[in-house]
């Protein structure tokens, strides 16, 4: 497997994949499709977090099997990934994110590359980022705004926020006014950071 993503990818590119860790904070739409790109390209290690169980609603636009409802989506995401990557390694925490607890979850990642913001909630990614900026200011930060609706794939792009914050997506649509989570522009959002994750590990830090 190593040798032929050194094919497609190159040596010296496949070895920075190979030695790099992100973590995916939330395994819905975003997360479970960013950890399959990540998987899928060769990286070291991701750290996967998410409290949440797979639920039948889920199963139209995350990577989840309708065989996995009920299951923890940490678990049910490691089984998916270590068919596709099985030198893969993966450590997961079956936990909400708080404000309480965040900091504590993400030192123990502390040998992240990134740190993917996945949420489906506004508050949630507003607390992940403040926390990550504030208190973490040394790692590169990944998120996600807008990605709802049928609105043209164009719209969905990556922008350079800040140093070392990038943001993905329309910026402007939300659920509760395009009133649809279509899975073709969720994967959009997710290949968009995911992509974005795979140039921060090459050294290109450009959007």
């Amino acid at each position: 497997m190593t040798r032929a993503l050194e094919e497609r990818q190159g040596v010296k590119l496949q070895e920075k994949f190979a030695s790099a860790v992100a973590a995916v904070c939330g395994l819905g739409g975003l997360g479970s499709n960013i950890a399959l790109s990540l998987a899928r390209a060769g990286i070291g290690k991701l750290i996967l977090i998410d409290f949440d169980q797979v639920d039948v609603s889920n199963l139209h636009r995350q990577q989840y099997k309708a065989s996995q409802v009920g299951a923890y989506k940490t678990e049910a995401l490691t089984a998916c990934l270590k068919e596709i990557a099985p030198y893969i390694e993966l450590e997961t925490h079956t936990v909400r994110m708080t404000e309480a607890n965040t900091v504590a979850l993400l030192k123990d990642a502390k040998d992240a590359d990134v740190i993917c913001e996945a949420f489906d909630n506004a508050e949630c990614k507003a607390m992940l980022v403040n926390i990550v900026l504030e208190q973490m200011p040394s790692k590169y930060l990944v998120a996600a705004s807008g990605m709802a609706g049928i609105d043209s794939a164009n719209l969905i792009q990556t922008r350079k926020v800040m140093e070392r914050f990038y943001l993905c997506g329309d910026e402007v649509s939300e659920v509760s006014e395009a009133e649809s989570l279509l899975s073709s522009r969720v994967m959009l959002c997710a290949a968009h950071q995911a992509h974005m994750v795979l140039r921060i590990l090459a050294g290109e830090f450009e959007s």
